[in-house]
C-alpha cells in the first residue's frame, strides 16, 4: 500500500496538503508558492517505496506542515483512498457483472425483494465508509513499516516462496473467513451484525458489499492477518486485496459455473444465502466439509433449463421459509413476487 500512497501523494494530495496546511516558507509569502521555484524549510527526505520505477516529489510535497511520513496525513489519506477505490471497484465491476452475467431471470424469484438491487447499493455505501475506517489502521501499519511485506523477490525468503505465497495466502485466509464467518451465524451475533447481509435471499452482485461494516471487516481481517504473521511480496499484496473483492463479487453474480467438489463458487454460496447455515468458507469446500457444513449444490443449479424453474423454486422456497423461522423467527423481509404459502 505504500507504493499506492506515494502514487497518490505524488499526482493528488501533495497538492491538497500544501493548500489546507501550508508550512511556513523560507523567504516568500504564502499566496506566491505557486508561482515560486524554492522550497519551504522542511527535514522529510524523499525515498521511493517503489524499487522499480518513482516520480521525483513536486516542491509541494515539502510545502505542507504534515509531510509524506505524518501519521495523520498518511491516516486520512489511507481512509480516503480505501473508500473511493472501494466504492469504485465495487460499483464497477458489480455493474459489469449484472450487465453481462447475473442472470436476470432471478429478480422473479419468490424471494427476490422489491426494489432489491437498490437495497443492496445502499446497503454498501452505508457500510463502506465505516469498513474503510476499521480497516485503515492496517495499511497504517503496512506503510510504516510493522509488518513483514517486502519488495522484491531478492529481499524474500526465496523463489519458491515467490509462486508458493499465493496458496499459501488462500488457505490461511480460507480458514480463517469460514472460523470469522461460522461465528457470526452464533444466535448471540448474528442478527446484530451478520442479519443485514442475509437480508438477500437471491442476491445480485451488488449484495457483494452489502454488510454491516463491522461484519465487512471482520471477514474481511484475515488478509491483513497474513502479513503481520507471514512474509508478502507488496505488490502481490495489492494484486490479492484486488482479487479478494472480485471473488466476492462473483461468488454472488447466480451464474452457476463452478460444479466442483474443491471450489466453493457462486452456486455454493446461493446455498448459503438460501439456507443461512451451510457454506461458510470463501473460496474452498474443504473447512465446510471439515466442519460438517458443506451442503452439495442441486444439480439442477447447472441446468439453464431447471436453474430458474418453478418447481426449483418452490424447493427453495418451501425449505428457506423453515430455515428463517429457525434462525430469524419472523421473516421481516418484503418480496417483490408473491411469497409462496407454508403449506404449498
Amino acid at each position: 500500500m505504500d507504493v499506492v500512497l506515494e502514487l497518490t501523494d505524488t499526482f493528488v494530495t501533495d497538492y491538497l496538503y500544501a493548500l489546507a496546511l501550508p508550512a511556513n516558507p523560507v523567504g516568500l509569502d504564502i499566496p506566491n508558492l505557486a508561482n515560486s521555484s524554492e522550497r519551504v524549510s522542511s527535514s522529510w527526505k524523499f525515498k521511493t517505496a517503489n524499487p522499480y520505477f518513482s516520480f521525483e516529489p513536486s516542491k509541494y510535497a515539502y510545502m505542507s506542515v504534515w509531510d509524506r511520513d505524518n501519521i495523520y496525513r498518511q491516516t486520512i489519506t489511507l481512509f480516503l483512498l480505501t473508500w473511493i477505490f472501494g466504492f469504485i471497484l465495487y460499483f464497477v465491476f458489480a455493474t459489469l457483472s449484472y450487465v453481462f452475467v447475473f442472470d436476470k431471470k432471478t429478480t422473479k424469484h419468490p424471494k427476490y425483494l422489491k426494489n432489491q438491487m437498490w437495497l443492496e447499493i445502499k446497503q454498501a455505501n452505508r457500510a463502506l465508509p465505516g469498513m474503510s475506517a476499521l480497516t485503515t489502521p492496517f495499511w497504517v501499519l503496512e506503510v510504516r513499516g510493522w509488518t513483514k511485506l517486502y519488495d522484491t523477490p531478492a529481499a524474500g525468503p526465496g523463489p519458491t516462496y515467490e509462486i508458493l505465497q499465493y496458496p499459501f495466502f488462500i488457505l490461511f485466509t480460507d480458514a480463517l473467513i469460514y472460523l470469522v464467518h461460522r461465528g457470526l451465524h452464533h444466535p448471540l451475533i448474528y442478527k446484530h451484525l451478520h442479519k443485514p447481509h442475509h437480508k438477500w435471499i437471491m442476491p445480485t452482485p451488488y449484495a457483494s458489499h452489502a454488510f454491516h461494516p463491522v461484519d465487512g471487516f471482520l471477514q474481511s481481517f484475515p488478509y491483513h492477518l497474513f502479513p503481520m504473521l507471514f512474509p508478502l511480496n507488496k505488490f502481490a499484496s495489492v494484486g490479492l486485496f484486488i482479487f479478494v473483492n472480485f471473488w466476492t463479487i462473483m461468488i454472488h453474480d447466480g451464474e452457476y459455473v463452478a460444479e466442483s467438489a474443491v471450489i466453493n463458487g457462486a452456486a455454493c454460496h446461493t446455498m448459503h444465502h438460501l439456507y443461512f447455515n451451510y457454506n461458510y468458507g470463501q473460496y474452498t469446500t474443504f473447512w465446510d466439509r471439515l466442519g460438517r457444513s458443506y451442503r452439495k449444490p442441486d444439480p439442477d443449479l447447472f441446468l439453464k433449463e431447471k436453474k430458474m424453474s418453478e418447481a426449483q423454486w418452490k424447493l427453495q422456497v418451501k425449505e428457506m421459509e423453515k430455515m428463517v423461522e429457525e434462525v430469524e423467527g419472523e421473516d421481516d423481509r418484503a418480496y417483490e413476487a408473491p411469497v409462496s404459502k407454508k403449506n404449498n
